[in-house]
């Protein structure tokens, strides 16, 4: 652990220092000495902290997730470095935060070779690896030194297919792949296996929380204030509750499957997801909604006194770490670049870890900007704050006006803000959702998760604020950020590993404009050319 000073009001900042694998012994939990355990890795697509039943929802049911708070530990306070699909499952397969990770910082890129994945790695210990639905995406993973497309999450198993409950949800049968996973290895060879279940991700069967999964708009106690609080908006999250619990019930069916194989007792199983829902304000931004995330872990052979809740910090990067120490008992350890992330261990076997502070950020994700750039933020959580640091104020957050706000999904709560704005209505709120944003945000977690008060130009706030940013910077440093050396634009300067780069200026020009694809947005998301949010009344 570095300790850091603060000069600027005598805070303390705690650092943890990054753990580099080599070849040799690392040391294994006592669990261990009944068989390395298998590795149970569960991902929702855009689901937010909150939204499972374990957290007291009313409007989500989740039994499956439940049952592993229960038999585990349920965390309050886990976190992505990145809320965006590609940055954040990154994050999660080098144990690295993603502005240490070159082109996989930014979402759809091309995947660096010199970063091996978790998975890999493991493989190489001797361990079984696949995985069934959605790996590392989007983005090209790259190839490996035999020419073959890199396995960034273990063999593909997607062949099983089912008929969903509704055209939104994908038809991959995911518990019965990873039956057919469990039946293809070897007798007795551990396993690591990552469930990327295509759920909640956009886009929903408008009305199908009602009509297929038997909800009532009544059922929600409370509509995020920075949306319309109307029957449609509330239709809009009965549709992704749904889609949450197809995917909790596909971990049920894990669980079983478990048990029938006798291999429930020495399984680790985490489940979680990569960003917070796919809604305005949330996924592909760095506020509370968009980086806190769900996350229970169950170990019947490894995890004292279950049923535990843990207040600990933990980060996305936490897992590798996590993972590699589990499966240590094979000949050789790891070899990875140094991990950034700690071993959950120490909260496995109930002993405080006292982690300090989280760090969280976003460099590129969806394009619509002039020249592909993307929107940078780093941000630090400490003491129940949030502070972040907008480098690029003057640009547009969620992508630019006139390509559709990209970084925002489509769906009917964004159209409904759009809409509002576009009639003079609730101005306020689009500002919230897609206006710009200062160069420093400050929020105090404890009153107002929402992020609506920004507390960056209280006087009474201004000590706090310094020191914070100060903590930030000072770490990021050590990370050997590129934007503390003012090399910042080298995250804009990766390839976009798809036929959309170029998208602002391909898009400003009508002959190419009906050569792009952004099937993630509406057709009415897209602002006329001479949009003024200011004077919505005049288009």
């Amino acid at each position: 652990m570095k300790i850091v000073k603060n000069t600027a009001g005598g805070v303390l900042c705690a650092m943890a220092a990054p753990l580099l694998f080599t070849s040799g012994a690392v040391a294994q939990p006592d669990a261990n000495k009944a068989g390395r355990p298998n590795i149970l890795f569960c991902i929702a697509d855009d689901a937010s902290f909150g939204h499972m039943s374990a957290y007291g929802c009313k409007w989500v049911s989740t039994p499956a997730f439940d049952r592993v708070a229960r038999d585990g530990v349920l965390f309050m306070r886990a976190y992505t470095p990145n809320a965006k699909c590609a940055p954040s499952r990154a994050a999660v397969l080098t144990g690295r935060n993603s502005w240490q990770l070159g082109a996989a910082a930014n979402h759809g890129c091309y995947f660096p070779a010199e970063y091996r994945t978790f998975m890999e790695a493991i493989s190489g210990m001797g361990y079984e690896t696949g995985f069934t639905g959605k790996g590392w995406s989007p983005g090209d993973p790259g190839t490996a030194e035999d020419g073959t497309r890199r396995q960034l999450t273990g063999t593909e198993y997607n062949g099983g297919k089912t008929t969903p409950p509704t055209k939104g949800i994908s038809p991959i049968d995911y518990a019965g792949n990873f039956e057919s996973f469990l039946k293809s290895r070897k007798p007795g060879q551990p396993f690591c296996f990552w469930y990327g279940g295509r759920e909640p991700h956009r886009k929903y069967e408008y009305g199908s929380g009602v009509a297929v999964g038997g909800k009532n708009t009544a059922q929600i106690d409370r509509v995020p204030p920075y949306w319309p609080d109307t029957e449609t908006v509330r239709n809009d999250m009965l549709d992704y509750a749904l889609e949450v619990e197809h995917f909790d019930r596909h971990l049920g069916r894990m669980l079983e499957a478990l048990e029938r194989a006798g291999e429930l007792e020495n399984t680790i199983i985490v489940v979680t997801s990569d960003n917070g829902m796919p809604f305005p304000r949330m996924k592909g931004t760095a506020y509370e909604a968009s980086v806190h995330m769900p996350l229970a872990i169950c170990w019947p052979r490894g995890i004292k006194n279950p049923g535990r809740v843990s207040h600990d910090y933990v980060s996305f990067i936490d897992f590798a770490p996590t993972f590699i120490e589990a499966a240590s008992g094979a000949p050789q350890a790891a070899i990875m670049a140094p991990v950034q992330g700690r071993s959950l261990m120490d909260i496995f076997q109930n002993n405080a870890r006292g982690r300090e502070m989280l760090l969280v950020g976003q460099e590129r994700h969806d394009l619509g900007r002039p020249n592909d750039t993307g929107y940078p933020i780093r941000g630090l959580l400490m003491d129940g704050f949030l502070y972040l640091k907008n480098f690029e104020p003057a640009r547009w957050p969620m992508c630019d006006p006139v390509t559709g706000y990209l970084n925002t999904d489509g769906g009917p709560t964004k159209t409904a803000i759009l809409e509002q704005n576009r009639r003079g209505v609730n101005h306020w709120m689009w500002e919230l959702n897609f206006g710009m944003r200062p160069e420093e945000e400050l929020y105090d977690l404890s009153t107002d998760a929402d992020c609506m008060n920004n507390l960056a130009r209280a006087p009474e706030h201004s000590a706090r604020l310094s020191q914070m940013k100060e903590c930030l910077f000072a770490e990021l440093r050590r990370q050997n950020d590129p934007r503390m050396e003012g090399r910042g634009d080298v995250f804009d300067q990766y390839p976009y590993a798809s036929k959309n780069r170029d998208l602002y200026n391909r898009f400003m020009n009508k002959n190419e404009r009906a050569k792009i694809r952004t099937s993630w947005v509406e057709q009415s998301d897209f602002e006329a050319p001479d949009f003024d949010p200011e004077r919505p009344l005049k288009r």
